[in-house]
């Protein structure tokens, strides 16, 4: 296979990754109320997680190449059908709108807990940023992911190595969290609320990379990449559990132990993944939103008027958001994640 090829399977690897790893994954909030908080099911929790983002992933974007869709609103009225995928693009558009608030109040609070600074402060600083790279197009949102992923999955490495030295795992008896029934469902909702907000990147990637051998790879070194973060992420919390549950950002409190450069540096790598995301959501929800009659304003416009509604919802705090929209947004997410595995190939007209 060529270099150029596996470069290009890295490339959308990495947006996958980008795109999942947001700010309650890269906090821990998401891995917590998902993952962590199942104790010892947490494994295979995350086992059967991979499995369907590798699945899922390589689905969504090979549909997308082959129907030339360039927005999740395409997918969706291929996929379910024209008068339910109105519904369907409608949840999407309030899951993007709330969870692009969620990462914009991630990123204040990251900004304030651990480098010093104001809450409003770190929001409106990520949301001028993400104004600056989502205007540039999908191009910029993968270079970015790029140069990013490779970070956070550097550190993340750091954090399992480190924290398996200094507690190896013993300490799962005296920390796991307390039996928490719902398991099983646990990796479909965690799968499924993730999905739904990563069409908004996954459509117009599927469709703009020529082979489809690129999807299918970049689908399953993402899949690897996003078991490899949860594993170790997971890993940290577990240890950690009892010190770090009632913390706005569970991850930054995990690298206190390793010293106050490198927090501060973790600190920066997660405001990137969050960053990420944000770019990713607010590029999708412009791409959405261009395709309906009374939003034909310059995208730019349209790039900023989003950013202030997420800006007003971001007020809303960030644990407080992610306890309770990300499981309600799961189970709405349900239904997405099983007509993308039932459908069939069809007419695209």
């Amino acid at each position: 296979m060529q270099s150029i090829q596996w470069l290009a399977m890295l490339q959308v690897g990495f947006t996958y990754i980008g795109t999942i790893v947001g700010a309650g994954f890269a906090s821990g909030q998401e891995i917590f109320q998902f993952v962590t908080r199942y104790g010892s099911k947490s494994v295979p929790i995350i086992m059967v997680s991979v499995l369907l983002f590798i699945l899922a992933g390589a689905k969504i974007m090979l549909i997308a190449h082959r129907i030339g869709a360039s927005s999740y609103h395409q997918f969706n009225r291929y996929v379910f059908g024209r008068k339910a995928g109105l519904w369907i693009n409608g949840f999407t558009l309030f899951t993007l709108l709330c969870t692009t608030g969620v990462m914009l109040a991630g990123s204040g609070a990251l900004f304030a807990q651990q480098l010093g600074g104001f809450y409003q402060i770190g929001i409106i600083g990520t949301a001028l940023l993400v104004y600056l790279i989502t205007s540039r197009g999908m191009q910029a949102i993968m270079a970015v992911n790029t140069l990013v992923v490779p970070l956070m999955l550097g550190f993340t490495i750091l954090i399992g190595i480190h924290t398996f030295l200094m507690n190896g795992t013993a300490s799962f008896s005296l920390t796991e969290p307390s039996p928490v029934s719902g398991w099983a469902l646990a990796p479909f909702l965690y799968v499924a609320f993730n999905l739904s907000l990563a069409l908004a990147v996954l459509v117009p990637l599927g469709s703009a990379i020529r082979d489809p051998r690129v999807l299918v790879g970049g689908s399953i070194i993402g899949g690897m990449g996003l078991g490899i973060l949860l594993l170790l992420s997971n890993y940290a919390l577990l240890v950690h559990g009892p010190d770090i549950a009632q913390a706005e950002v569970p991850m930054a409190m995990v690298v206190v132990p390793l010293g106050p450069l490198v927090q501060w540096l973790f600190s920066l790598v997660i405001l990137a993944e969050i960053f990420t995301t944000l770019v990713g959501n607010v590029f999708g929800l412009a791409r959405q939103l261009q395709t309906l009659p009374q939003f034909r304003a310059e995208p730019r416009m349209l790039i900023a008027g989003l950013l202030m509604v997420c800006y007003v919802i971001s007020q809303f705090g960030f644990s407080t958001l992610v306890h309770h929209l990300y499981p309600l947004f799961g189970y709405l997410g349900a239904g997405t994640l099983l007509m993308i595995f039932l459908v069939r190939q069809k007419p695209t007209g």
